[in-house]
C-alpha cells in the first residue's frame, strides 16, 4: 500500500498537465459531435490519450467511424513495447490484476516508473497501479469535464486549444529525453515522419513510420557498439 500509496503521488504533477490537454481534447471533440458521456466512456475503455485524440481528428476529417478506430489502433501499436518493458515488472500477478495493470498504464505513469525503477530496482507493481488509477480518473474526468463545457460553446479552433496536445507531447518528449546518443534516432524518427506526412500518408501512420524507423536505427546502434566492444 505504501508503494502504490508513493505511486499515487509521484504522478500528481504528471496528472495536473494531463488534466489540461484532456480537458482541451473535450471541448474539442464535442465540436465535433462527440456527446460527452461518449467521451467519458472513451476515456475510461480506451484510455490512451494520443490515439484519442488521432481518433477523433480522423473522425472529424473523414466523418467514418472505421477510420477513427483505425487510426487511433494503428497509434497504439507503441503499446505493444510498453507491454513487453513490463513483463518482469508484473511477473507474479494474478492475470486479473495484469490486464487491469496493462489498462491503466500510459504514457505518463510508465514513463514515470520506468524511471523511478532505474533508480531503485524495487520500484515495481504497485508504483505503477498507484500511478496508473491516478492518471485515469483524472483523464477520464479532465476529458468528460471538457466535453459538457465544449457542448455548450462556440466553435474553440481559433483559440489555439489544439496546441495543447502539441504541448503535452513536447513535455513527455522532454521527460523521455536522456541525451546525446539519442539525437540520431530521434531525428531519423522525426524526419521519417514529415517525409510520410507530407507525401500524404495519415498523421498516425506517419508516426507509426517515424516510430520504426527510430526502433530501426536505436537497434542498428546497439548492435554496432556491441560489435565495436
Amino acid at each position: 500500500m505504501t508503494a502504490m500509496k508513493h505511486g499515487a503521488l509521484s504522478i500528481l504533477p504528471l496528472a495536473l498537465g494531463a488534466a489540461v490537454y484532456g480537458f482541451a481534447f473535450g471541448l474539442l471533440a464535442a465540436q465535433v459531435g462527440f456527446p460527452w458521456w461518449g467521451v467519458g466512456l472513451m476515456s475510461g475503455f480506451v484510455h490512451a490519450g494520443s490515439s484519442q485524440i488521432v481518433a477523433v481528428e480522423r473522425f472529424a476529417t473523414t466523418g467514418t467511424v472505421l477510420g477513427a478506430v483505425l487510426a487511433g489502433a494503428a497509434l497504439n501499436l507503441r503499446y505493444i513495447g510498453i507491454i513487453a518493458s513490463l513483463s518482469d515488472m508484473l511477473d507474479g500477478l494474478s492475470l486479473r490484476a495484469k490486464l487491469l495493470a496493462i489498462h491503466i498504464t500510459g504514457d505518463e505513469n510508465w514513463a514515470l516508473t520506468m524511471a523511478e525503477r532505474a533508480k531503485s530496482p524495487d520500484v515495481g507493481a504497485a508504483f505503477l497501479l498507484g500511478s496508473g488509477f491516478v492518471m485515469i480518473f483524472v483523464w477520464t474526468a479532465s476529458t468528460t469535464a471538457g466535453a459538457l463545457v465544449g457542448a455548450v460553446l462556440p466553435d474553440l479552433e481559433r483559440f489555439g486549444l489544439g496546441f495543447a496536445f502539441t504541448a503535452a507531447f513536447i513535455a513527455m518528449a522532454r521527460g523521455l529525453w536522456r541525451g546525446h546518443p539519442q539525437v540520431l534516432p530521434w531525428a531519423l524518427a522525426a524526419g521519417a515522419t514529415v517525409a510520410a506526412v507530407s507525401l500524404g500518408m495519415p498523421k498516425a501512420y506517419g508516426i507509426i513510420v517515424g516510430a520504426l524507423i527510430g526502433l530501426a536505427v536505436c537497434a542498428f546502434l546497439r548492435r554496432w557498439k556491441a560489435a565495436v566492444a
